[in-house]
Order: C-alpha cells, then structure tokens, then sequence
C-alpha cells in the first residue's frame, strides 16, 4: 500500500467505516447453514475479518519488500518471437521455447542462480511440449501434455499464488496427473478418440473419426483418452501468499485479457469444435472470474477459490457449465467469503462458490486440503476426469 509497517498499524487502526457484502453462510464455512438464534454473528465476523486484513497488510509491508530485495533480477533473453501458432506449426513452437529455455538457463547459471537454472534447464529437455516460455522476472511457461493438435478435448490449468518458474514443477505434477486420469487405459466410462485418428475405446458407437477405428464414438467401453490434452497455462505473474496482491484482484485484471487471449488461440490450433474445460485453483479462479464474460470455454471449475469477484455464477456471464468444489481440509473455508471497500481498493472476492447462493454445480472434492485437488487417486481427480470427458452424470455432487 505504499507506506511502511508502523505507519501502516497506526494508520489502518483508525478505520471504523467500510463496505462489506459477500455470502453469510458462506463465511461461516458451509452452504445452507444459518446463524445460531438470538445471535447476529456478522458483526462480529466482519470485525474478524478486518483484524485479519490488517495483519496481512503490515506483514505484506515490512515481508515481501524484504524478499524481494534479498534475490536480485535474474537475466534472461525476450520470448522467442513467434507467429501465431497453428496445428501445423507446433512442433516448431515447441523447439523454439525449448531454445529460449536452454538460454535462460545458461544465463542464470552464469549470475550463480543454481536453482532457476536448474527449472529452466528441466523445460528445455527435448520431451517437453512449451507452447510459450519466459524467464524473465518470476517467470511464466505454457506445457502441453498429448496431442494437443488432435485434441478433442482440453483441460487447461491455471495456477493460484506462489507459483512461478521456481516453483513450477508442482505445478506441473498437478496437469501430469490429470493427463494421467484422462489416459490411463483401464479406465472406465466413455471412450473418445482424437479427430482424425484411432479410437482405442472398446464401446460400441458411431464416430465422426476419420481414422482407424470407431473415431469419436461414445461407446460405453474403456476409453484410452487418446483425444484429451492437458494444458499448464502459467501466463501470469502470480501473486505471493504472503502479500496485498493476494487478497486483491489487481493481478486476475491484468491476467484476465492474456487468458482470453490464450483461449482464442488455442481453438486456432484445435478448431472450433474441441470442448475446452477451464480448471482454476485458488488465486486462478479470480483470473478465471475476471476473464469469464466472452471466455470460450465450455466448462469452468473453480477448485478452493476464495471468490471470483462475482456474486453468483450467473453475474460471471459466460456461457460455460461452472462448478466448484472444496476438500473437506481445504483452508479456504476459513477465509471470509466477502468483498471489502477500503479507500478505492477491493480487497477479498465475495460469495462464496461452493455456497447455494452462488449457484455452481458443486462436486465431490473429498477430503483433502488446499493442495490436493489432483492427487492421484482422489475423489476429485476422478470428478475432473469426468468432467473434461464430459461424463457429467457420472460426476459425484458435494
């Protein structure tokens, strides 16, 4: 916020009038739940919620300018300058930020920074698919997983706070499970086959494939996946935990364009006809709120979101099926589901999307936390899997 730790206490200390709206039963962690009788618990938690703002506030001002001076920049060169990318040109889009990677990384081995060195070096190998690629700053990178060109449908993950070059390979564990689900052979349900080749699903049906096979048919047999690709979009600089920027919308705004930006582009190189599911964790679902009105996509999860800034799915305006879900460990439900005006600034993101208020399509998410939503084996996994493959009525509800 600009000004310094004891400044800030001092100042925010004095704050007794602000906006507050969001969902009530949301705040209190669970959907359809009302106040104990005789009790009017909002005051109270909106006093909570202050205290807990201004705690992050002065530790955001005296922590993050700290980090920040302790590493310095790390060079590294442009992005690789590259025509839009095309089913017939994704070969050479891999390659070349497979090249920019290789080059980032020598230039962080060169300033002593060992570790980013190590990550970009790690995108550089000659089995990675970077559909983009910058290492500049915190860094951002675009992974396939499958054939993307053949695609019939796509996932594409977007990332929450802390994540980052330095960080991004759980990043990346998180995409390659779900690639894994969609995938794996003895998986039971649907079987869909990539437009234009072979269809290894054992159900009977009629496909639109012009390979070998039964093409895209919705056979009930085991579906190998083959049509499925799976996207690690990190197209922008994610907010630290630890900061101001995580508790407000400034860095989904200024993400929200490059992401609608991504998905024009991506149906470029798969066609009109491929089904794109958006799955967004945590600070992602913000991004995804923000970009969500003329966002071509066909599915949109939100997964442990604080909010998406919206106070229902239908004020998102978008044309996608939008669902949410939240582990039964998951933090978040403790974070106030409201919106808070403080001096022109948003801070929070409202209604709460697993709440009935909100009107998504909750789904089971199991008992796990913040960070588990694509374990393998998982119940969520498995409710993922479902709805990228479009197997909605097979989708366990929350």
């Amino acid at each position: 916020m600009g000004v310094g730790a004891g400044r800030s206490a001092g100042r925010w200390s004095g704050v007794r009038s602000f906006s507050v709206r969001g969902s009530d039963s949301a705040a209190r962690g669970g959907p359809g739940r009302e106040p104990p009788s005789g009790r009017d618990s909002s005051t109270g938690r909106d006093r909570r919620w202050l205290r807990a703002l201004l705690a992050v506030l002065v530790t955001a001002a005296v922590v993050v300018p700290l980090t920040a001076a302790v590493r310095p920049r790390i060079p590294a060169p442009a992005p690789a300058d590259l025509a839009p990318v095309t089913a017939s040109t994704l070969e050479g889009a891999y390659a070349a930020n497979r090249a920019n990677a290789e080059l980032a990384a020598r230039m962080a081995a060169g300033h002593g920074d060992r570790h980013r060195a190590a990550a970009d070096r790690a995108l550089a190998t000659p089995s990675r698919r970077l559909l983009a690629f910058d290492g500049r700053g915190s860094g951002r990178a675009t992974e396939v997983f499958g054939d993307l060109a053949h695609a019939d449908r796509i996932a594409v993950l977007v990332p929450g706070s802390d994540t980052s070059l330095d960080t991004y390979e759980r990043f990346r564990t998180a995409a390659a499970a779900l690639h894994s689900g969609l995938t794996r052979p003895a998986r039971g349900g649907t079987g869909t086959g990539a437009r234009g080749g072979t269809d290894t699903g054992t159900g009977t049906g009629t496909g639109t494939g012009t390979g070998t096979g039964t093409g895209s048919g919705s056979g009930t047999g085991t579906g190998s996946g083959s049509g499925t690709a799976v996207v690690a979009w990190l197209g922008y600089t994610t907010p630290a935990t630890v900061s101001t920027t995580a508790i407000t919308p400034d860095r989904a705004d200024e993400a929200a364009p490059d992401l609608r930006e991504f998905v024009r582009g991506l149906r470029g190189v798969t066609g009109p006809d491929s089904r794109i599911t958006l799955l967004c964790h945590s600070y992602g679902s913000v991004v995804c709120g923000r970009a969500a009105d003329g966002l071509d996509v066909d599915d949109l999860v939100l997964l442990g979101s604080p909010g998406t800034g919206a106070d229902s799915a239908a004020e998102l305006r978008t044309r996608a099926r939008v669902w949410a879900a939240r582990g039964g460990e998951d933090w978040v439900a403790e974070v106030p589901h409201t919106d808070v005006d403080l001096f022109g600034t948003t801070v929070g993101f409202g209604t709460d999307p697993v709440s009935r208020a909100f009107g998504a399509r909750v789904f089971s998410a199991g008992d796990g936390g913040h960070s588990d939503y694509f374990r393998p084996g998982s119940v969520c996994l498995a409710n993922l899997v479902r709805i990228v493959l479009g197997e909605t009525s097979e989708v366990t509800h929350g």
